[in-house]
């Protein structure tokens, strides 16, 4: 089920924004097999393999791509699918003989979809790096933090999952769509520097126009600086977030809070900001986290109660929507985003290496005696 079944997918196994990407994928219906190292079968991960639900939806194979007949394997498997998708270093898919030159002449309409943190090319392209400092690069992470401090890490969301993951998977649908147009394939160079860049594209724009206060962070409309944008804390230590920008929503801002025109400077205000974040922070403790979404959640004021991660699987709205499924004995975030016609579901729960070899192999159009010769000669490894 899903608008990408048919669609075939090889993942050389990574970490982050390629094994999102091809969760997505896998989501949406495409049949995604998880080629893993044979050293990694039966190796604890960083999570345990039955909650590392970033592999989930697609089964789990393990091939020694130091063995010949594990490259070979593995070129069979490019040879029969629409679209691979890899996280290395650049340059070690071409030393394991598996570079795209090498693909794209055995299936010329395949997609090669590269990530990584620099680029395939560049001054530090070879360098071992993460999240944190691609976004440093690309200008995202200087914008987010306190007024009195260092930037603050937004999680891993900007970098690996935001500016990589999902910019490789419309790289890839891309060039995929192409191939079926042309009949060529193509190589996908997605880099989170040029992929969290791309997400500042509206502050790059207002930092162009003189709107945007780069020396002053917590000075700017988006960054915490506007007090009708931002969170504050409640009469129980709770918090809630507003973002009452539009100046109709910002009027129903004040009449919620009982706060009349003088009690605040005007909103363009930006010199008077920060009294006016002073004074809505003063009323905004006065209620607890309960006691305002009461009286805004179901308005215009644009509200949102800062929910915990279990709090949120248990909101109605949530609930309602189904944004949260049980996999596996535990909930997870559901397929996004929805399809009327071609309704997504999860495939599977999360795998472990070498996990599906055998049958994977099989399913892929291996003789049962072939997968079991490769097996002998530890090219392939059943876990």
């Amino acid at each position: 089920m899903g608008p990408l079944e048919g669609v075939k997918i090889v993942e050389f196994a990574g970490i982050g924004p390629g094994p999102h990407c091809c969760m997505l994928l896998a989501d949406m219906g495409a049949t995604v097999v998880r080629v893993d190292r044979s050293a990694n079968v039966g190796k604890p991960g960083a999570v345990p393999d039955m909650f590392n639900n970033l592999t989930r939806g697609r089964p789990n194979i393990a091939l020694d791509l130091k063995h010949p007949e594990g490259v070979e394997t593995a070129l069979k498997l490019c040879e029969a699918a629409d679209i691979v998708i890899e996280g290395f270093r650049p340059g070690v898919l071409e030393r394991l003989g598996l570079g795209p030159d090498v693909l794209l002449e055995r299936n010329p309409k395949l997609v090669v979809g590269r990530m990584t943190g620099w680029g395939q090319s560049g001054p530090i392209a070879h360098t071992a790096g993460h999240d944190i400092n691609y976004i440093s690069l690309s200008g995202a992470l200087s914008c987010i933090g306190p007024v009195d401090g260092p930037p603050t890490p937004p999680l891993n969301l900007v970098g690996d999952f935001g500016g990589g993951s999902l910019y490789l998977a419309m790289g890839v649908l891309a060039a995929y769509i192409s191939a079926a147009r042309t009949g060529k394939g193509q190589v996908v160079d997605a880099s989170m520097v040029e992929g969290s860049a791309s997400l500042m594209m509206g502050m790059y724009g207002a930092l162009a126009a003189g709107l945007w206060k780069e020396d002053q962070r917590g000075y700017n409309r988006l960054d915490g600086g506007a007090h009708y944008y931002g969170v504050f804390e409640t009469k129980d230590g709770r918090h809630i977030s507003i973002g009452s920008i539009e100046p109709q929503f910002y009027a129903l801002l004040k009449q919620k809070t009982g706060l009349k025109d003088d009690d605040l400077y005007p909103q363009a205000d930006r010199d008077r900001w920060p009294d006016n974040r002073a004074k809505l922070a003063e009323v905004f403790k006065t209620k607890t986290r309960q006691e305002w979404v009461d009286l805004m959640e179901d308005s215009d004021v644009c509200f949102g109660a800062v929910l915990t991660m279990s709090e949120a699987m248990e909101h109605p709205h949530n609930i309602a929507r189904g944004t949260f499924v049980e996999v596996d004995g535990y909930k997870q975030p559901a397929p996004a985003p929805r399809f009327v016609g071609t309704p997504t579901a999860v495939a599977s729960g999360a795998t472990a290496p070498g996990q599906h070899t055998r049958a994977t192999l099989e399913a892929w159009g291996f003789p049962a005696a072939e997968v079991q010769r490769l097996e002998a000669a530890g090219a392939v490894k059943q876990a």
